[in-house]
């Protein structure tokens, strides 16, 4: 398919959710701005939509990749949602923390391929939210830089960076340039006890908070 772009507005998110969720069905790549950065999506659970976001940030296969999720009860359908995971999506600002949960039995594609775990984040984005209720399914948030680069926060930069692999991409979504905003906070919440694998938006100080219970 030839690449698109849409140029993201108030008056346009419906129909730009509805078709990005038409590229996601067909195994496309849509860059898109979430409420972080902008970020590199296609369907998580499509062992070749997947292996196309490797391959355009030249990211090793080794290191796993996390997803969006419109809400737990979306997740839940994948992986092994616990107290701890409801309370911390409770009591969270949401958007700002990612959770690592153990799989279920029976998912072992996309970014679950080769992995006991599944990573995900519930974003703080109209956008985001909307074509996750459409498509119906995670969506790969990667963000959408050259691995190894920093990632660049308008599409022009972006695209200039990713150099003759952004040609894989089949939808833009242009937001403008997006403002600083930190990364999220990773929590594995997999094993016996909560680990926090990345310190970002949430301080580590303010999991710990929200996990005692009253």
């Amino acid at each position: 398919m030839a690449m698109q772009v849409i140029y993201l507005r108030d008056a346009n998110i419906e129909e730009s959710a509805a078709r990005a969720a038409d590229v996601l069905r067909a195994g496309g790549v849509v860059l898109y701005p979430t409420d972080t950065l902008y970020g590199l999506g296609v369907d998580a659970l499509s062992d070749a939509a997947v292996a196309k976001i490797y391959a355009i940030k030249g990211r090793d296969k080794r290191k796993p990749m996390h997803a969006i999720v419109s809400d737990l009860g979306m997740v839940e359908r994948y992986a092994v949602l616990t107290d701890d995971t409801r309370l911390l999506a409770e009591r969270l600002p949401k958007g700002q923390a990612t959770f690592v949960l153990k799989k279920k039995a029976g998912f072992g594609a996309g970014i679950t391929k080769g992995i006991s775990t599944l990573g995900f984040r519930i974003p703080d984005n109209d956008l985001c939210i909307r074509m996750l209720r459409t498509f119906g399914r995670p969506i790969t948030a990667t963000s959408a830089n050259a691995s190894g680069e920093k990632p660049q926060r308008s599409v022009d930069k972006i695209m200039t960076q990713l150099g003759a692999n952004a040609r894989t991409v089949d939808l833009i979504i242009d937001a403008g340039e997006l403002p600083e905003r930190k990364a999220s906070t990773v929590v594995d919440l997999s094993g016996s006890e909560p680990e926090i694998l990345r310190e970002g938006a949430i301080t580590a100080s303010g999991i710990w908070k929200a996990l005692r219970t009253e």
